[in-house]
């Protein structure tokens, strides 16, 4: 490839990325809009629960297939199902309708994280890699920041249908670049495709997945529906783990766990996903209802960690290129992430804005470090052919964590709060008000989003008369209620990321197996002197490569 044509595959695959990405964050702020000409605000989570189920779901068989097929192609046919999905999603005329779509939509996004980073490990030598995913990680935290501001003009401006219109024509020139400068990369094996796995993970990841999702909301732990959902989860689970071991061409090789660069990184990537992913989640949570600040101002608030994301994950790719110890550099990232999540457990009801963003910088710096380490570890650690289905795996991990982690810090704020909310309005209050709240006022104070506006308008002005000449103990009340249980959130995701450092510590650096003669060939003017460089390091040529 020449350096103009590759240069312009890589611009194809951004595109691709970007459109994930800001779909993510223009939907999101769109969605009070879509819910007030839909309705259906009972089933306003599922537009994103579908949309995560099927897109974590699809990202392990995306990566087999595309191994088997090309990555290129299955690529291209990701972006044109969520095209599709996009489509249907603005011309929805129910809530129902949406909630199909965007699982559509879900079943595209599935394909194009683990695919693209997969062809960047197709198209560059592992010299190359780390500093091009940091960059890819970088797409991400860009998107995050134009993206609630995008979404809010289309949305005041244009209508709401237009946030999923406008993937559309970005769809199309991501696809048509990548058709004219990305070769076809075809595996020329003839191999089959393990539907049995498939189906048996897809039974386990979705009941997984559901159970988290309704336990302590819906239904409670213990309830039937839970249960069930476990027990066919763990049944599931087995069965895939069978089917797997006696595959001939697996979905999820579970060989791959022999290798101690991939079983590690799965660990840290779930861990660090689980803790600081979810944690995160939380932080505009904090600043609206605990500070009061308004949504926009929310935004500008976590905008400078979405930036040190960026910075760091800059950083990042140049420490692996430079340096190349996955195991040092990721205990460094994970130690900031750690860093960042003690400081913000310690925030409080009298914490500054200020404060808030040099928490949040510091954490975000810490993953961006992180955020390029895993995937350069194993596309490194295996040969070529693999390469679709060690990158999915590794983005596998990582969403099942932060699925998981967001799920169950959410019951846990949730009962922390409820609780603490009771017990602060039992001290505010004179007992025979205490006693005679009706489940209709604590469900209005237990919404501190619609409670707590700048200014102190709002819910706490609308209080009920007998409540009126207590609203600030009862602000104060709802206000200390939210703070604590969301520290509680952030002291969670603080010893799991912890974890995540101990477990980097196992992480070691492998001589690089992933890179063939015609890669380096590929890669030029990037490729230039690879052989030399393997010759001086001492590495083995991939074809005498073994497992780990």
């Amino acid at each position: 490839m020449s350096k103009k044509r590759l240069y312009l595959a890589v611009a194809g695959i951004v595109c691709g990325l970007l459109l994930g990405a800001l779909d993510q964050t223009i939907v999101g702020t769109a969605m009070p809009r879509v819910i007030a000409s839909l309705g259906g605000m009972s089933l306003y989570t599922w537009v994103a629960t579908t949309y995560m189920l099927t897109a974590t779901t699809s990202m392990p068989i995306y990566g087999k297939i595309a191994d088997i097929y090309g990555h290129k192609r299955i690529y291209i046919l990701g972006l044109f199902i969520f095209m599709l999905g996009s489509a249907l999603s603005g011309m929805s005329q129910s809530m129902g309708q949406l909630i199909l779509f965007r699982g559509i939509q879900g079943l595209g996004a599935g394909a194009t994280m683990p695919v693209a980073m997969a062809i960047i490990g197709d198209l560059f030598p592992p010299t190359q890699r780390a500093k091009l995913q940091g960059v890819m990680g970088g797409v991400f935290g860009i998107a995050s920041v134009i993206g609630p501001t995008a979404g809010g003009y289309i949305t005041d401006n244009l209508d709401w249908r237009w946030v999923f219109y406008v993937n559309l024509p970005l769809g199309l020139v991501a696809a048509a670049i990548l058709l004219i400068a990305l070769p076809a990369l075809n595996s020329k094996e003839r191999r089959s495709i393990d539907y049995a796995g498939a189906i048996t993970m897809v039974v386990a990841i979705v009941s997984m997945l559901l159970s988290t999702a309704w336990g302590g909301r819906d239904y409670a732990w213990l309830s039937p529906q839970i249960l069930g959902l476990l027990i066919l989860s763990g049944v599931a689970w087995i069965a895939f783990i069978a089917i797997e071991r006696r595959a001939t061409e697996p979905i999820l090789p579970l060989w791959l766990f022999r290798n101690s660069v991939f079983s590690v990184s799965a660990i840290v990537v779930f861990l660090s996903g689980m803790g600081m992913f979810a944690g995160i989640m939380f932080v505009p949570l904090f600043v609206q209802g605990v500070i009061g600040e308004s949504a926009t101002n929310s935004g500008m608030i976590t905008t400078p960690m979405m930036l040190s994301v960026v910075v760091g994950s800059i950083v990042g790719g140049q420490l692996i290129a430079r340096v190349g110890r996955y195991g040092l550099i990721g205990t460094l990232g994970m130690v900031i992430v750690s860093g960042g999540m003690f400081l913000l457990a310690g925030m409080n009801v009298a914490t500054s804005g200020d404060v808030v963003v040099r928490n949040m910088i510091v954490t975000g710096f810490g993953l961006g470090i992180t955020m390029p380490l895993f995937m350069i570890a194993v596309q490194n650690s295996f040969e070529r052919r693999f390469m679709g289905v060690v990158t999915s795996s590794v983005q596998f991990f990582r969403s099942i964590g932060g699925t998981i982690g967001i799920t169950i810090l959410g019951s846990l704020m949730t009962g922390v709060f409820s609780s603490e909310l009771q017990s602060r309005l039992s001290a505010a209050l004179p007992p025979q008000l205490a006693q005679g709240l009706s489940s209709g006022v604590m469900g209005q104070l237990a919404n501190p989003q619609s409670m707590m506006t700048p200014g102190g308008s709002g819910g706490f002005g609308q209080l009920p008369a007998p409540l009126a000449p207590f609203k600030d103990g009862i602000e104060a009340a709802v206000k200390g209620a939210l703070s604590l249980s969301i520290q509680e959130v952030f002291i969670a995701g603080f010893f799991v990321c912890v974890l995540s450092v101990i477990a980097c510590f196992f992480l070691h650096t492998a001589p690089s197996l992933a890179t063939s003669p015609a890669q380096g060939r590929m890669g030029a003017p990037f490729g230039e002197g690879l052989a030399e460089e393997c010759a001086d390091s001492g590495q083995r040529h991939p074809s005498t490569a073994v497992d780990g």
